[in-house]
């Protein structure tokens, strides 16, 4: 029996689905959490795509997106955007 390793960009197919992911990502994860979601998206549509919409290279985007990376919030805006998504502030429920 075979097994090929899971890729959750192989699943990001849609807005709806990367909306659903960036979601869960702001909801429980954290900010290197955030990026690597980011990564995960911007391979799902295409990085030559991604770095068309930033204005970025292709090598800025992969060493932004990389673990352990601390890119500038303008660049995860610009990426952000670029997929498809952005940010909407909501009140805490307590």
């Amino acid at each position: 029996m075979e097994t090929s390793k899971f890729d959750i960009a192989d699943y990001l197919d849609s807005n709806d689905m990367i909306a659903e992911y960036l979601n869960s990502v702001l909801e429980e994860g954290d900010t290197s959490d955030l990026i690597i979601a980011l990564r995960h998206i911007s391979k799902a549509i295409g990085m030559t795509k991604i770095a068309d919409e930033t204005g970025l290279s292709r090598p800025s985007i992969y060493k932004a997106l990389s673990d352990g990376a601390k890119p500038q919030f303008s660049t995860i805006m610009k990426v952000l955007k670029a997929v498809g998504g952005q940010i909407k502030i909501n009140p805490i429920s307590n």
